[in-house]
């Protein structure tokens, strides 16, 4: 087989994937053409463009994931804030019962009109989402935050009891019945997950993310965040410097970064 074949033979396969797959599911890393998607803009151009479409993408998955005070919660504010002035709705499951109203305000959410539910499980943080996909009035969801997502046998239980995989199973079960909904119903759906270390790795990364796999599988977009350094003025901390890798993304091409600052009290 010549190069011209193998040429032909490839954009064949592609195409037959993209026909039975979805459109953008395999592409050369080098395409400068993305996938026409709708988005919600981030509140951060370079991040923006490193996403490759504008913003997060509508009817699709977003994990949001990285180190504490790493900028997760204030980039979810952009977010809603963003769908909010493009006349959308966006809605807030605060799982983690750590929503600041006034900090949010100023990140630009109109927190008047913002939905917003405190669920005691994890059971009803994803059913309650389900319903607001599934509604197909509300541009966006924030789930804040999967590790804080506690399975209601959980809660029942006492301190110390083990429920090996519960709330990875839980996930895996939410995310087969939302994908659907959420295409359909062109809804963005933000997760924001933090990291844990595992024990007992000599070589590659050790972190990890809650929740299981499936949440890895099914988002279109997963961002990790960073921290690299303070901001300063004089010797007071007023700010961090923020990097976005974009580990994961089906709608454009991955692996693109984007650096931000994020201010104290200001975002």
């Amino acid at each position: 087989m010549n190069q011209e074949e193998k040429n032909k033979a490839i954009d064949l396969a592609i195409s037959q994937i993209d026909k039975h797959f979805g459109k953008g599911t395999l592409m050369k890393l080098g395409d400068s053409q993305d996938v026409a998607v709708d988005s919600i803009q981030t509140g951060s151009p370079s991040l923006n463009a490193a996403l490759g479409v504008g913003g997060i993408p509508k009817g699709r998955v977003t994990e949001i994931y990285g180190a504490e005070s790493s900028g997760k919660s204030t980039l979810t504010y952009h977010i809603m804030a963003s769908a909010q002035r493009s006349n959308g709705t966006a809605a807030y499951i605060d799982a983690e019962h750590a929503l600041d109203p006034s900090y949010a305000g100023r990140c630009g959410v109109d927190i008047e009109n913002l939905l917003i539910t405190q669920p005691d499980t994890a059971e009803q943080a994803l059913e309650i989402c389900e319903y607001l996909v599934k509604s197909s009035a509300v541009d966006v969801v924030v789930i804040d935050s999967v590790a804080a997502m506690v399975p209601k046998a959980e809660l029942e239980g006492d301190m110390g009891d083990t429920h090996v995989g519960l709330q990875a199973r839980l996930m895996s079960q939410a995310l087969r019945k939302l994908t659907s909904s959420i295409s359909k119903s062109n809804t963005a759906v933000v997760f924001i997950n933090q990291v844990r270390e595992k024990v007992g790795v000599f070589w590659g990364s050790p972190e990890t993310t809650p929740g299981g796999r499936a949440l890895k599988f099914y988002s279109s977009v997963r961002i990790d965040l960073r921290r690299i350094e303070s901001i300063k003025q004089g010797t007071d901390i007023i700010g961090n410097r923020v990097r976005a890798r974009v580990v994961k993304n089906k709608v454009a091409a991955p692996f693109k970064t984007a650096e931000f600052d994020i201010m104290f009290n200001e975002g």
